[in-house]
């Protein structure tokens, strides 16, 4: 089979498609067949090398979301092969991920997929919903408490807003001048722009500040001005923690594996409560291309590859 692989660090260019041998499920593990599979940021940070130099391996795969079939089944696996699955393949190091034609994972990394939602939408859904969802987790809000999201026209971001929305909180969406029309139809109260500075802007609105901040944008000690004195401030980086002040309370999220929370995702999205986007879409032949404009940033929705 075809897989989009690391042999050396370095930057977009270090990515290759290779044949390598088909993977077979061991128990209690499913093999897909891979009909999409979403980038993310922690693509890049492994032919990047944030994960520290490549382990004595030939080569490591890339990709955390993938949509696809189950193509086989491992001892104990009940699961019908045909089935339309979605999957989180957290496990970083490994020679081969999701951006592959076939992916080999454990039962606690997939779910159904979303009935009738074409896969390069459905790819979009694992990593940054979870992330999304674990992080309001974090924050103790009630009904019509505020919430700051940063970076809110972002993946992670934009399923916040909706995933916050059916919380009853009051949102206070920061992205780009463009996103305000997007992100209010979402569910967002309040809209402030990036260019500004996030506690003064927020401030405007909510004077005594919000009683939680999701920084998607990783902004860190900016974006936690905008708390109110005892509030809650979660980043989904750990890199860019900002030392805890005033009695806010400091927390990090870090999603992984959560069959039950990935099924209820999945859920949300085929009734039209998430809205999956995609920017770009390539063939997995390419995948040294797409993670290039990966790197450029500036898209709002996720690039996929399709083998």
């Amino acid at each position: 089979m075809r897989a989009a692989v690391v042999r050396k660090t370095g930057g977009p260019e270090a990515v290759e498609v290779l044949e390598v041998p088909l993977p077979e499920p061991g128990p209690l593990e499913v093999r897909v067949k891979v009909a999409a599979a979403a980038l993310n940021p922690a693509d890049s940070a492994v032919w990047a090398g944030y994960f520290g130099p490549m382990p004595e391996v030939d080569h490591t795969g890339l990709g955390l979301d993938a949509a696809g079939t189950i193509d086989a089944v491992g001892p104990g696996v009940l699961l019908a092969v045909g089935t339309p699955v979605i999957v989180f393949d957290a496990p970083v190091l490994r020679p081969t991920k999701a951006q592959a034609e076939y992916l080999v994972t454990d039962l606690n990394s997939l779910a159904p997929a979303p009935e009738g939602m074409d896969p390069t939408l459905a790819a979009t859904i694992p990593l940054n919903a979870t992330t999304a969802s674990l992080a309001l987790d974090h924050l103790p809000l009630r009904p019509r408490d505020t919430l700051l999201i940063t970076g809110a026209g972002g993946a992670v971001g934009g399923y916040a807003v909706e995933l916050a929305r059916t919380r009853g909180v009051r949102i206070i969406a920061q992205g780009r001048p463009e996103d305000e029309e997007y992100l209010r139809a979402r569910g967002a109260t309040w809209f402030v722009s990036r260019d500004e500075e996030p506690g003064a802007a927020v401030r405007r609105l909510v004077p005594e500040g919000v009683d939680g901040v999701l920084d998607a944008a990783a902004l860190g000690a900016p974006a936690m001005a905008a708390a109110r004195d005892g509030g809650v401030y979660v980043s989904v980086r750990l890199d860019v923690l900002p030392a805890p002040e005033r009695g806010v309370v400091v927390r990090h999220t870090a999603a992984g594996p959560d069959a039950p929370r990935l099924a209820y995702l999945s859920a949300l999205a085929e009734v039209g409560v998430l809205t999956p986007r995609v920017a770009q879409v390539y063939p997995l032949a390419q995948a040294a291309e797409a993670h290039a404009r990966l790197a450029r940033g500036g898209l709002r929705g996720r690039i996929v590859l399709v083998p």
